[in-house]
């Protein structure tokens, strides 16, 4: 560990400031898109005329759009470098924003979605590629925790956000602040972003590659994989969570809108502080240590959640596992994400992509399961977090260095 960053607690050396809250930004984009129009489920069903299927079908092709974006913005920023992918995924995103805003149709509105989250994954695999250009080790695990602080603001606000705003505003309203922070996106990286992945580092990288052989080899190999599975499933977790919230806070416990978005922020500043809480610790214990610990949490929550799932409990008692396997999430993603792309520095983008597609693919497909049993039922959330956290744990392991 290097004496500025002992010296400066919360900076990372190479990343200024302005930088980290600006590739913050590119990552809370997701999450302000898919948590900010939540509290609108039902007012959309009934506005176009469509069932509640169809209305979860708009989240789940943002979440498509996420995970094939990633996969084709992360190689290509490794091969012409990071700025120009990205200034055209934000420039696209923003057209597919207002495309989203103005949909006359639920079919419409499914296909906007989707190109919003094509083009806006190109700030989330590059963002994560630029640190990585950046920083190594624990530099790295450090600035992944730091910019999921700032980026942490996002779930908070954005369900607090939506639960006052869609009744004033409506769902177009809630979409229109969404392309807000869209625009908002590009500015700033026109603004602040510059090329990390220069001609000559991809030069170099590239004779690299003649002796070494392909960089793609470094993303088969057991670290990677591994804590690419960790990652991933640590995050179908996160998403079984957020998709079923509506249901379990709003028809299971009785809660408003409002009430609901409060919910939502106490268990998103759990996430902050945690990840707050990671930063600080990675200058006394190593990543894969913190990792492990939050991979236990979830664990540990997950299964509490499906014991009180099949009791008589009152459904209000799901609160306080909910909130311990969210807010043990702080201690997982920057750092295994960390872990994930120091093994294969070769090829930050493309292996940024794998973790992203991995991250939101997996997402996608959790996000339907949690309905399968009713707007009355925590079951089906409690099976799939359970099965996600083991996967998750199984990764770790597989990820394991032969030290330990």
């Amino acid at each position: 560990m290097s004496t500025a960053v002992d010296s400066r607690r919360d900076t990372v050396p190479g990343l200024s400031a302005g930088l980290l809250i600006t590739l913050a930004l590119l990552s809370a984009v997701a999450p302000f898109a898919t948590d900010l129009y939540l509290p609108a489920f039902p007012a959309m069903v009934t506005d176009l005329h469509t069932s509640p299927t169809a209305v979860q079908l708009t989240l789940t092709a943002f979440l498509l759009g996420l995970a094939s974006g990633q996969l084709v913005f992360g190689p290509l920023s490794d091969r012409f470098g990071r700025v120009r992918p990205l200034v055209i995924g934000a420039a696209v995103c923003v057209l597919a924003s207002l495309a989203a805003v103005l949909a006359p149709s639920v079919e419409v509105l499914v296909a906007a979605r989707f190109a919003q989250g094509l083009t806006g994954a190109a700030g989330m695999v590059i963002g994560r590629a630029i640190i990585s250009d950046l920083a190594t080790g624990r530099d790295a695990a450090r600035a992944f925790s730091l910019m999921m602080i700032v980026a942490g603001v996002a779930p908070i606000v954005a369900p607090l956000a939506g639960g006052f705003l869609v009744e004033p505003l409506g769902w177009r309203g809630a979409l229109a602040v969404i392309l807000g922070l869209v625009v908002l996106m590009l500015v700033a990286v026109l603004a602040v972003v510059r090329e990390t992945h220069t001609s000559e580092r991809r030069a170099r990288l590239r004779d690299q590659t003649a002796a070494a052989g392909s960089p793609l080899r470094e993303l088969a190999g057991r670290s990677y994989l591994g804590n690419l599975i960790a990652f991933g499933f640590a995050f179908a977790v996160m998403m079984a969570y957020i998709s079923a919230s509506p249901f379990v806070y709003q028809t299971m416990m009785g809660l408003s809108s409002a009430e609901y978005g409060m919910m939502f922020g106490v268990n998103a500043f759990g996430l902050l502080l945690m990840s707050a809480l990671s930063a600080r610790w990675t200058a006394r214990a190593e990543p894969r240590a913190l990792a492990r610990a939050g991979l236990v949490v979830i664990v540990v929550s997950s299964v509490v959640v499906w014991a009180l799932a099949i009791s008589p409990a009152p459904a209000g008692w799901l609160a306080l596992p909910l909130f311990t396997a969210v807010a043990a999430m702080g201690l997982i993603f920057g750092n295994t994400t960390a872990l994930a792309l120091s093994a294969a520095p070769r090829a930050a983008g493309t292996a940024s992509a794998a973790l992203g597609a991995t991250q939101f693919l997996l997402a996608a497909l959790v996000s339907p399961l949690v309905s399968i049993g009713g707007e009355h039922t925590a079951q089906p959330l409690a099976v799939v977090m359970v099965v996600a956290s083991v996967l998750a744990c199984a990764g770790f392991a597989l990820a394991r260095p032969a030290s330990e």
